[in-house]
């Protein structure tokens, strides 16, 4: 097979992983590991801790019956004394007619104008690098971490005139670097490099797009991992950045015309000092043209009467349509707007934006377009979501349904060459179905064991496409797909550093509190499982927004799994695994049905032996931070550790802040009676329970985050740190130049991942890996 470049070829030595191809289809999506900070500088330390390590034990059994227990931990306590002093203040609100307190409402500030909430970071962070950095396991930990990044890889390619485009990384790169190259076996050369912008790995290459006929690539930099990204321009030729820089672009498509300028989606500038927190408002597409300042962009389309709304704009891949999505909050449910591009008019800054639906009622998401025909997955009369052909040829639009709506949630499609490649999504797991253009079924690509295959991108015409399959313990491996043999060959294929047949990955279902029977993946050693020996397991989760999670490689699980612990991965209410319906079930109203899968899945892999009682450590981000919050609030018992990363802590004030006002559609909206009342009821930094003994709680954050605002982190660890909840620690990390996950280099990954696992390490019973082999 002809590989791209000798360059490429050098990088990707041969891996182990034996792939069965037979014909078209298979698992689709990816799981997102969870981020997890890397450590904050040293600060004065004006505590003296006392650290003792009684450790977590031994485990007394192994086996099912009887509920092993690890004995008990007996040191690695901090008393209440120990935690940096935070102010309360006496605000009390009342709203509905209750009394509300939310004395450490200071900590909202931003910690970079506030003299109070920067110097109270800086003691919080002192506390936690001490006690991190006395932990044992810690360097170990972190040594297999890195272990495990160190391996070449290289992205799917994108293909655009005869020109391949990806990213590259040596193996501990702190950002992938792009390359480009002409045809398969063109030399590979460094068209822009991430590393060379910042030392220490804190500015990232966010997104990058090149032009039809890949003359000119867009590119998204992230700093310190913000949300908000400046667009730049490269010549791919002679490799040359231009002067074009465009600020304040966030969660944007890049949609090129020709190669004279794209489309995208900004906001307006925030006023002073308020970039970090101001509530976003007046998203906007707008056209920019190549070698052009900012300043003389044309606006595209905006909806100033409702500022709430935000637009992206889609170019099909023959040039013909803009296809311009609106969206009032994280529901997949869309307005659509179109842009007829054929004759020219846009270049002297006539834009004839048509509505084609004008309502939020149903999801509306484009696949793509070819001369008078545009295709859409739109869930109206499909619940579950359907193919539908626009045909404008004609004196009037013609709908036509192109694949009916199946059992399966349709998450996703692709038009390659004379192919739809479709992404379904059922019970946690994602498969690839490819039809022809009228719907009929094609053949279907088989993959041994259980994992998720993702990409399949190109365009109509286009002779290949590239996709990656990966799984809980196997990195990604590139194929390419020869759309017409259909034969799939293994392209780019990971050096690994353990056998992933050491390893064995279930899917099983347990009995939730209503007697909804839930999925969950569970990873472990074979030899353990066969054994039946109870491990300290990490369960994560995160059951909000319709996200599915499904299995995906990350170096930090693996180096948890290598040191002889269980993974547990629960499919709750609240995502996508089973369609509208698992959404509904653990949103809004009925949110509790999320956090009682969770605290079911825990009790289940107790009760089957699969963790001993004291064994058991949770994690998830974002919105799965709020989950660890909330159910540690109702069975702090369950629990010996827990990582609450980034999470939505107040759910009083979130949409005060940033993007938060689009997530009350999952949540429901503090300012009406009913949803307060059920917010309320769980709101973690609201409902922490004096009294209780709570687990050993690792807080983390990072300053720069800008869709989950600090501040929810802030306020929930003064609130621990005050309340009568036992001994064991309750500290905060905050992570410095970072935000909510995006763009973290590999350095900051692989130092927070060690001092994460460390911490759920020494409480749960789960001894340092050995060294790599």
């Amino acid at each position: 097979m002809t590989r791209f470049g000798t360059g490429w070829r050098a990088a990707l030595l041969a891996g182990t992983l034996a792939a069965s191809m037979a014909g078209w289809g298979a698992d689709d999506g990816h799981a997102a590991a969870a981020p997890v900070p890397a450590p904050a500088p040293d600060a004065a330390v004006d505590v003296a801790v006392d650290v003792t390590h009684g450790g977590g034990g031994a485990l007394s059994s192994t086996g099912i019956a009887g509920a092993p227990t690890v004995a008990p931990v007996t040191g690695l306590v901090l008393p209440r004394t120990a935690y940096p002093f935070a102010r309360r203040d006496g605000v009390v609100e009342k709203p509905f007619g209750q009394a509300v307190a939310d004395p450490w409402r200071w900590l909202e500030a931003d910690l970079r104008t506030s003299p109070d909430v920067a110097d109270w970071v800086a003691r919080e962070n002192s506390l936690t690098t001490q006690f991190l950095k006395s932990l044992p396991g810690r360097d170990a930990f972190a040594a297999r971490i890195r272990n495990l990044f160190d391996y070449p890889r290289v992205s799917l390619p994108r293909k655009a005139g005869r020109s391949y485009f990806y990213l590259r990384n040596t193996g501990l790169q702190n950002q992938s670097a792009l390359y480009v190259q002409e045809g398969q076996s063109g030399t590979p050369r460094l068209l822009l490099d991430p590393n060379a912008w910042s030392a220490d790995g804190s500015q990232a290459l966010d997104l990058w797009v090149p032009s039809r006929s890949g003359r000119f690539l867009a590119f998204g930099r992230q700093r310190d991992g913000s949300d908000w990204r400046t667009l730049g321009v490269v010549d791919a030729r002679s490799g040359q950045v231009l002067d074009d820089a465009l600020e304040w672009a966030n969660d944007t498509l890049i949609g090129w015309l020709g190669d004279e300028g794209f489309l995208y989606s900004r906001y307006p500038a925030p006023a002073q000092g308020q970039a970090y927190r101001a509530v976003l408002s007046g998203k906007a597409v707008w056209f920019h043209r190549v070698g052009t300042p900012q300043s003389a962009d044309e606006l595209v389309f905006a909806t100033p009467d409702h500022p709430e709304w935000g637009h992206k704009a889609f170019v099909t891949s023959d040039g013909r349509w803009a296809v311009i999505t609106t969206e009032a909050s994280t529901d997949a449910r869309r307005m659509v707007h179109l842009v007829d591009l054929r004759g020219g008019a846009w270049r002297n800054g006539q834009w004839q934006v048509l509505p084609l639906v004008d309502n939020f009622d149903h999801e509306w998401k484009v696949v793509e377009g070819l001369g008078d025909r545009l295709w859409f997955i739109t869930t109206s009369g499909a619940a579950n979501g359907m193919v539908a052909e626009l045909d404008l040829g004609g004196a009037a639009a013609r709908w036509r349904v192109v694949v009916p709506e199946r059992r399966q949630t349709l998450a996703g499609g692709n038009v390659v060459g004379d192919r739809l490649i479709l992404s379904y999504q059922h019970d946690g797991a994602t498969t690839a179905v490819v039809t022809d253009l009228k719907g009929k079924p094609a053949r279907a690509i088989t993959l041994n064991g259980i994992g998720v295959a993702s990409g399949f991108a190109g365009k109509p015409g286009d002779s290949e496409t590239f996709y990656q399959f990966s799984s809980f313990n196997l990195p990604p491996t590139i194929f390419r797909l020869d759309l017409k043999t259909g034969a799939a060959t293994p392209f780019a294929q990971p050096r690994l550093s353990f056998d992933p047949a050491d390893y064995v990955v279930e899917q099983r279902r347990y009995r939730s509190k209503d007697g909804t029977m839930v999925p969950l993946y569970l990873v472990r050693s074979r030899r353990a499982a066969q054994a039946g020996q109870a491990l300290p397991t990490l369960l994560y989760g995160y059951g909000g927004f319709d996200v599915a999670l499904t299995p995906g490689w990350s170096p930090v699980r693996m180096a948890w799994l290598a040191a002889g612990g269980a993974f547990a991965l629960a499919n709750i209410r609240g995502g996508g695994e089973f369609g509208q319906a698992w959404h509904d079930g653990g949103r809004l109203a009925a949110k509790q049905n999320s956090f009682d899968d969770f605290i079911a899945a825990g009790e289940y892999l107790i009760a089957q032996g699969v963790t001993p009682k004291g064994g058991l450590a949770i994690q998830g981000s974002s919105n799965g931070g709020l989950l660890v919050g909330a159910v540690v609030n109702q069975r702090p018992d369950l629990f010996a550790a827990a990582n609450p990363d980034v999470g939505v802590m107040d759910m009083l004030r979130f949409d005060r802040f940033t993007a938060g006002r689009f997530w009350v559609d999952d949540y429901g909206d503090p300012a009406r009676a009913a949803d307060w009342q059920v917010l309320r009821a769980y709101s973690p930094y609201h409902n922490i329970r004096d009294g209780a003994r709570y687990p050993a709680i690792l807080v983390t954050t990072a300053d720069t985050d800008d869709r989950v605002v600090p501040a929810h982190s802030f306020k929930y660890v003064a609130a621990l740190q005050a309340a009568d909840i036992g001994t064991r620690p309750r500290l905060l990390r905050v992570e410095q130049g970072a935000g909510h996950g995006g763009g973290k280099s590999v350095d900051k990954v692989i130092a927070g991942g060690a001092d994460v696992l460390a911490f759920l390490a020494a409480y749960t019973g789960l001894d340092a890996p050995p060294p790599a082999p």
